[in-house]
């Protein structure tokens, strides 16, 4: 089940401090096929839940602060990329040539957002580099879709082709994820770690004095080490100069954090390094598996170097199995684990409706230090915790078959063109999502359809009214009081709130050296705790590569 109790047993949490959590139920919210709702609140939730707990354990608190998850919060937070404003500008997420294409014989997908992707991209089709959308779509379509994965993969690019959930679950790297436990956790040595300091003052910041090195790119790693920075860590992020990175994107995910370049090829930039990782506290990885080994960042070279450290890796498909050296996004994996034929119509595949694969992993990665944390204060030791988006997503598919999944309940077969079946009876509600398009197609009842361009900036991809509430929250939107959840049913209390419409309650504007922000307020919540980051996001890679 895509509960808090799952997540935070993931976590290796006390199941009695899940009575800590409280829910605001908002209909509406991240709606799809697959349970995406229930998962993100989960993600979060558990989230928040360790940061109480550490909290808790570093101020001398006689019990763990009440945890509120609401509905609102995640899902506006789950699309925080679209949200952004910088100066009245919407950044754009996706570049041309990353989106679905027909093959002779089904689907596949690729991803160029970056220069070097797409040079590989063409280059593995043969094509010159000023190729159009029209000129990929017709060199595709003569040619199958498992040779073209092959094929882009071998050239260093990016593809996947379409498969079914019961196609990944037979494929070797489905069957070597299946394997894994959502969290992977593995102990690294007997040295004790530093001991950080009673904490003190307002608001609760669990992860102050944290030095934490970030290695991560893109959303899932990025949005980890921003939360850790939300609760009161140092977080100093570094890239290599030489990767481009989307300035777009970095405003999205840098809040609270400093940001640095530095190439470990160069002698004077490998000593400033080591000085910093001789100070970390956690070191936090994002790249292809086995990419920063040969700088000794793998988490036993650190635990060496580095006693009491912990490293946190963050991959697509896992450290392990046939494309555990393969890179990966949130919208591949989508693909190839059956989530896009299960969110799909007759005839198309879809998408989820927000990146749930990144945003969700992020979370349970930050969620995954703080217990880390809370562990050593009682234990010691250097820590490794592995995550992978490939298994978020087989935690979200496994409940796909109650949800109107699996091969009946998506629309199209893997390498097939489609299956011409409509949707089941109880769940005649879908939608195939064009990422890359901007249109959603949500189907109501038998009868009619409704086409609606998704407002991807402004709003939700799906929009509908409610009724206000009598009651007020303490956030200011309205909500009713709802049962005490069944001792069984993960959480506390819940509360049914108003119908998600619009994001407005959880999106503010900060000012910034890049601009004037919109954006999304964090969704980790708890009594006493943080409402906003410290510090707005600055330029990439202009600030010191030393700790504050």
């Amino acid at each position: 089940m895509t509960d808090i109790k799952m997540a935070w047993a993931a976590l290796g949490g006390d199941p009695a401090l899940v009575s800590r959590v409280s829910t605001v139920t908002r209909p509406g919210a991240l709606e799809a096929r697959l349970p995406v709702r229930e998962l993100a609140r989960a993600c979060v939730g558990a989230c928040a839940l360790a940061a109480a707990e550490l909290g808790a354990r570093r101020a001398g608190l006689a019990e763990v602060p009440g945890v509120r998850v609401d509905d609102g919060a995640v899902a506006t937070a789950f699309v925080s990329e679209r949200h952004l404003l910088i100066d009245g500008r919407t950044p754009v997420s996706f570049a041309p040539l990353s989106r679905f294409w027909r093959t002779a014989d089904g689907w596949v997908r690729t991803h160029a957002n970056y220069p070097h992707h797409r040079a590989r991209l063409l280059d593995a089709l043969k094509l010159p580099g000023d190729a159009t959308v029209e000129d990929v779509a017709e060199v595709l379509a003569e040619r199958s879709a498992p040779e073209v994965e092959e094929t882009v993969y071998g050239a260093g690019g990016l593809a996947v082709a379409l498969r079914t959930a019961e196609e990944w679950a037979a494929h070797a790297q489905g069957v070597a994820v299946a394997r894994r436990p959502l969290v992977e956790r593995e102990r690294l040595g007997t040295a004790h770690a530093r001991v950080l300091p009673p904490l003190d003052g307002n608001p609760l910041l669990p992860a102050a004095g944290l030095r934490v090195l970030d290695l991560t790119r893109v959303i899932a790693g990025p949005i980890a080490t921003r939360t850790l920075a939300l609760l009161g860590a140092d977080v100093l992020r570094v890239d290599a100069p030489q990767l481009p990175e989307d300035p777009d994107a970095h405003a999205d995910t840098g809040f609270g954090k400093r940001s640095a370049r530095l190439d470990l090829g160069l002698a004077a930039d490998r000593r400033a390094f080591e000085e910093l990782l001789a100070r970390a506290d956690v070191v936090v990885t994002g790249y292809r598996p086995g990419a920063l080994d040969r700088f000794g960042l793998s988490p036993e070279a650190l635990a060496d170097r580095r006693p009491g450290v912990i490293v946190a890796q963050l991959s697509a498909w896992g450290a392990y199995g046939p494309w555990g050296d393969r890179r990966g996004f949130d919208s591949l994996v989508q693909v190839a684990t059956g989530v896009a034929a299960i969110e799909g119509s007759p005839g198309q595949p879809g998408a989820l409706p927000v990146q749930a694969l990144d945003h969700g992993t992020g979370y349970l990665l930050a969620g995954a230090v703080l217990r880390a944390l809370t562990e050593q204060s009682e234990q010691g030791h250097s820590i490794a915790l592995r995550l992978a988006l490939a298994r978020t997503a087989a935690w979200l598919t496994a409940d796909g078959s109650e949800r109107g999944g699996g091969a009946a309940g998506g629309a199209v077969t893997g390498t097939a063109r489609g299956s011409e079946q409509g949707l089941p009876a109880h769940r005649q509600r879908g939608r195939a999502a064009d990422e890359h398009g901007g249109t959603v197609f949500v189907s109501g009842t038998a009868a009619q359809g409704q086409l609606r361009a998704a407002d991807e900036h402004g709003g939700t991809v799906d929009e509908r009214g409610g009724t206000p509430s009598a009651a007020q929250g303490p956030d200011g939107t309205a909500y009713e009081r709802g049962r005490a959840a069944h001792e069984h049913g993960g959480t506390a209390d819940e509360k049914h709130g108003t119908a998600y419409n619009r994001p407005d309650a959880w999106l503010v504007e900060t000012d910034s050296g890049i601009g004037r922000l919109r954006h999304a307020l964090p969704p980790v919540s708890f009594a006493g705790g943080p409402s906003n980051w410290a510090r707005p996001p600055g330029c990439w890679g202009t600030d010191p590569a030393r700790w504050a």
